[in-house]
């Protein structure tokens, strides 16, 4: 498959457009790009393939009911879809949510040859959200660390998360939300990759650990359990298509 180029403007000469209707926050895919007024946003380019974000007004549906969510979308699409339609879930709703200044309250406008909202009255410009989150997967010797959290959507261990806090390196985050989470250490602290994560708009930032020191003891309030697991005797963990994943089969493929 072609790769994804994110733009604010198709190629000349597309020769084929993709809407990716936004219905709430679930999604629908049509060649077609809906009614007249109904907002949209170029996303970006799929080779030859123009991609678009549709904002769909509260009470319609072009998909008369077939709109998935996007966690039910990765099992129905590829990486490179679920990304593109990621993107239209997290511009639609950016715009949505921006329609008036944050200062003064004057109605905005969108900002020509850049993706930002501006205020024609004070000038202030609001860009699209991005939240950075570390998630890391610490290890001793044999062993990982996996918790359960409070707010998981299903009975499964993964590895630890956290927003970064102002002023903090991403590296800072790790060591403390580890700390704060499950009461332990960690040191060798080194990056392995990140993702897109449009929950509802962050960026995962995926890191491993090594433990120093502590036994667990885990916050109440995030984390209902912890444990450490061997490769040969793991809990349920996430599904593909989260980055979580990769970095535990990462470390399984060590053993």
């Amino acid at each position: 498959m072609s790769a994804f180029n994110p733009a604010l403007r198709p190629a000349d000469g597309a020769s084929e457009h993709r809407y990716i209707h936004v219905i709430g926050s679930s999604v629908f895919v049509d060649d077609r790009p809906g009614d007249d007024g109904w907002a949209v946003h170029v996303l970006g380019m799929l080779g030859d393939q123009a991609c678009w974000g549709v904002d769909v007004p509260h009470g319609e549906d072009p998909s008369y009911g077939a709109a998935t969510d996007l966690y039910s979308y990765y099992g129905r699409a590829g990486e490179v879809d679920w990304l593109i339609a990621g993107r239209a879930v997290q511009l639609v709703e950016w715009a949505r949510t921006h329609r008036y200044c944050g200062r003064c309250g004057t109605e905005t406008v969108s900002l020509d040859g850049e993706r930002a909202m501006k205020c024609p009255a004070c000038a202030l410009l609001a860009f699209p959200r991005l939240a950075p989150a570390m998630i890391t997967l610490v290890t001793r010797g044999d062993e990982a660390l996996l918790a359960r959290g409070v707010a998981f959507r299903a009975p499964m261990y993964s590895c630890l998360a956290g927003f970064v806090e102002p002023g903090e390196s991403l590296e800072g985050a790790v060591v403390r939300e580890v700390r704060e989470e499950v009461g332990v250490e960690v040191t060798n602290v080194r990056y392995q990759g990140s993702q897109p994560w449009p929950f509802p708009h962050s960026l995962m930032v995926g890191f491993r650990a090594d433990w120093a020191s502590g036994d667990i003891v885990c916050d109440p309030t995030e984390i209902l359990d912890a444990q450490w697991y061997t490769r040969d005797n793991l809990p349920p963990i996430p599904p593909a298509i989260s980055i979580a994943r990769k970095l535990i089969d990462a470390w399984l493929a060590e053993g």
